[in-house]
């Protein structure tokens, strides 16, 4: 139930309303019917971006577990699964356990489990649910002697499926070398806490947005961790019927595609793409990587951007400054601040008469709570209640600040929304 106690820009003089009764409101952004700032999933953006992902995926021969940590949304996941997702990704078992609330019964857990809580979380999590599969990574052999240690001291129960991750120097986690991740492989083989299914790389360590030196780079990682997979499948350490290879940011996911696809195995592969912030895309530093994608693969259409935050003008306190009602609570700036797109004024009711922004507009810093406009003070000016749509990078960053996000139509109606748990 939303109410304006519960959740930020739900109006506090409006009743509580369960999400499926939120079209009935006839509620408009253009109506000022919500208080701002203002989170806003675009449906149409959204839906094409659910249809664009999944039709590249399959028409690669690769399966989508897009990374639920993006969004941590219920009904966002359903939209996932229901659009052809093959499973789901997670970083956490609490996350997890709202993906399996949710219905998700194929997980991958793109990072370490070892602390004794998870692990029983996770146990707890495939007794409740028989039908459910989840792989984890490991990455040394100091964590394959946590998870044996906690095992020894558990009642038996089936050894948990795992995915051998290899990393990259100076980043994130990973087996750096061969002979190190072959003898974690061998070690793990030799297990009875756990089963050797695959093997996983995050290709996003290696990319930095210039395309010769991110071909070169993810090429490199791909070679690497084909190389060690194909010596386990020679020493037959992988204790499934098929080898699950696994990668993937929303940043170079087409370079991965030569790992997905296997090379030489002496068993099916099942290859598997986990971008996630494809769902909403973003209006910069994916879209730099997008535009990237569509020159290597020559594709004809591309992500939208289908998030984005409403703000009023609530001062302008001198020519060429204004604040926006938005800062660091409520929208993304980690990557970098947030970019203005539209405009509509104190009065506009449709959305024809929303115009973009001039080039020259620019946020330049963000309080908890205010947003700093800079602009030329000789050119189109911003006035006290007008709204100014905002633009972002990196969408997980925004979706964590906000309980739940409304969907809006093209005419600007809100015809729906979604919650989040983090």
């Amino acid at each position: 139930m939303l109410s304006g106690a519960a959740c930020k820009s739900y109006p506090l003089a409006a009743a509580p309303a369960r999400f499926e009764d939120i079209a009935a409101r006839h509620w408009s952004l253009l109506a000022d019917d919500l208080a701002y700032p203002l989170a806003v999933l675009k449906r149409t953006a959204l839906m094409h971006n659910l249809a664009w992902m999944q039709a590249y995926a399959s028409a690669k021969g690769v399966h989508l577990a897009p990374h639920g940590k993006t969004t941590m949304s219920p009904e966002l996941f359903q939209m996932q699964l229901d659009a052809g997702a093959w499973g789901l990704t997670f970083a956490t078992i609490f996350q997890l356990g709202v993906g399996v609330d949710a219905g998700v019964r194929k997980a991958i857990i793109a990072n370490q489990v070892l602390a004794p809580a998870d692990l029983a979380g996770l146990r707890a999590l495939l007794q409740k649910h028989p039908d459910l599969q989840v792989w984890f990574l490991v990455d040394s052999l100091a964590q394959l002697r946590c998870i044996e240690q906690w095992a020894a001291t558990q009642p038996p129960c089936r050894a948990f499926d795992v995915l051998l991750e290899i990393g990259v120097a100076g980043k994130r986690t990973g087996c750096r070398t061969r002979d190190e991740a072959l003898a974690l492989a061998q070690a793990l083989a030799a297990s009875s806490a756990l089963r050797l299914c695959g093997v996983e790389c995050y290709e996003g360590n290696a990319a930095q947005c210039d395309n010769d030196r991110d071909v070169a780079a993810v090429s490199d990682l791909v070679r690497r961790v084909l190389d060690v997979t194909q010596a386990c499948d020679a020493q037959q350490l992988f204790a499934a019927d098929t080898v699950l290879l696994t990668a993937g940011g929303s940043a170079v996911f087409d370079l991965v595609l030569p790992l997905l696809t296997g090379s030489g195995l002496s068993k099916p592969v099942e290859g598997v793409l986990r971008s996630g912030c494809y769902i909403t895309h973003d209006h910069g530093h994916y879209q730099r990587y997008l535009d990237l994608v569509q020159r290597r693969e020559g594709l004809q259409s591309a992500l939208l951007p289908a998030l984005e935050v409403w703000t009023m003008v609530q001062s302008v306190p001198e020519p060429g400054l204004a604040f926006l009602s938005c800062g660091r609570r409520d929208i993304s700036y980690d990557i970098e601040l947030p970019m203005p797109q539209r405009l509509a004024r104190s009065g506009a009711r449709r959305m024809e008469e929303v115009i973009a922004t001039p080039p020259d507009w620019r946020i330049t810093a963000l309080n908890d709570q205010h947003a700093y406009l800079q602009f030329d003070p000789t050119g189109l000016s911003p006035a006290v209640g007008d709204r100014v749509v905002l633009g972002l990078s990196h969408p997980c960053t925004t979706f964590d600040k906000w309980r739940w996000m409304v969907v809006a139509e093209d005419d600007g109606y809100i015809t729906g929304a979604v919650h989040t748990y983090f």
